[in-house]
């Protein structure tokens, strides 16, 4: 599973800073770094999309799902229908 990522870069610092996160980070197979597309792809076998979201983004920058979230809702609704009484 790839997970692609739009993560505020602006220089090889910020570069840095993903690396070291998603270095350390178990489960991640491979992953590439776009400094001039802001895009960040990682190749994972055991996490879901959110841990990888949640882990880039402990580098201090901006992070988002690349260019739309994954299939399936990562955050269901609250609410939920109250079910008949019959």
């Amino acid at each position: 599973q790839i997970v692609e990522l739009k993560v505020a870069m602006s220089c090889q610092g910020c570069v840095g800073a993903v690396k070291r996160v998603l270095g350390k980070l178990e489960g991640v197979d491979n992953f590439e770094i776009d400094l001039k597309e802001q895009k960040v792809s990682v190749t994972t076998s055991s996490l879901k999309p959110e841990q990888v979201l949640e882990a880039v983004s402990k580098s201090g920058k901006a992070t988002s799902y690349w260019p739309e979230p994954p299939k399936g809702d990562a955050n269901p609704p609250k609410e939920v229908a109250p079910k008949e009484v019959s």
